[in-house]
């Protein structure tokens, strides 16, 4: 079958790194799954074989019709359209996914994009399980000291770990680079309110607006506040004056905010 360059299609052929998306994704009959991009179902056939339900994506209108016409399991439907824009609020309300579980194999392009979309909304997943560039989901993995504005963001909503790096040669075309199995564990404890929440990422990015700068000089432009009153500030929260916004952590952003 065809593939599309213009849609970054690239199509996983290795069943080995299925069974390993599937545990990630701790994936049993109890479970309704979104998947994103099932392409040409090398992974849906065993979604549709191990979770309850299955509910799946596809932009591409040949793809997507290729998967109605190939499962005709009562447990699996297909929707055509783009993820991006399509209302997920009332579609995941229609399909009683109230909690669910997604999957995806997207373009390495939109990566960014689908995190935020499903991150940073009410209609959270459990657990997000994707194959993205595998440089992306070191990014995402880093400690304190080199995060940056996507791996603050990600680890605030939830708890990031690569499962396996899948190399190149598992996907047919091949690729330009290697991947890595993502696992996301959202976890709703910590969050801020609505409110915090908008004042947190504001905050957040001010601070790396420029990633040579400290977060005093920063913070300062950005809020058009005395250097010396953010230096005492985060004196107060134990901060030395000359840290950058990549060294702190989420708790240490959560300060800060009570302060602005």
């Amino acid at each position: 079958m065809y593939h599309k360059k213009s849609l970054g299609q690239n199509f996983l052929i290795d069943y080995e790194i299925v069974d390993e998306i599937i545990r990630a994704g701790e994936i049993s009959l109890e479970d309704k799954v979104l998947e994103i991009g099932p392409g040409k179902g090398f992974l849906t056939d065993s979604l549709i074989n191990q979770a309850g339900q299955v509910l799946a994506v596809e932009k591409d209108e040949q793809l997507s019709e290729f998967c109605q016409n190939q499962f005709k399991a009562d447990n699996f439907k297909v929707i055509t359209g783009d993820v991006l824009d399509l209302d997920w609020q009332e579609i995941l309300k229609q399909h009683n996914f109230l909690q669910y579980k997604l999957i995806a194999n997207i373009p390495y392009y939109i990566t960014g994009k689908i995190l935020r979309l499903f991150l940073e909304n009410s209609f959270q997943p459990e657990i997000l399980v994707l194959m993205v560039q595998k440089e992306v989901a070191q990014r995402i993995c880093e400690k304190p000291g080199r995060l940056g504005i996507l791996s603050l963001s990600v680890q605030y909503f939830g708890k990031p770990e690569i499962v396996k790096i899948v190399t190149k040669e598992k996907f047919d075309p091949m690729p330009e680079v290697d991947s890595a199995i993502l696992k996301i564990r959202v976890d709703d404890e910590n969050r801020l309110s609505p409110e915090n929440e908008k004042k947190f990422f504001r905050l957040v990015k001010m601070g790396f607006s420029n990633p040579r700068k400290t977060l005093v000089n920063n913070l300062s432009a950005g809020l058009h506040q005395e250097k010396s009153k953010i230096k005492k500030i985060l004196d107060k929260i134990s901060l030395e004056e000359n840290v950058r916004a990549q060294a702190l952590r989420i708790d240490d952003w959560k300060k800060l905010i009570s302060y602005f």
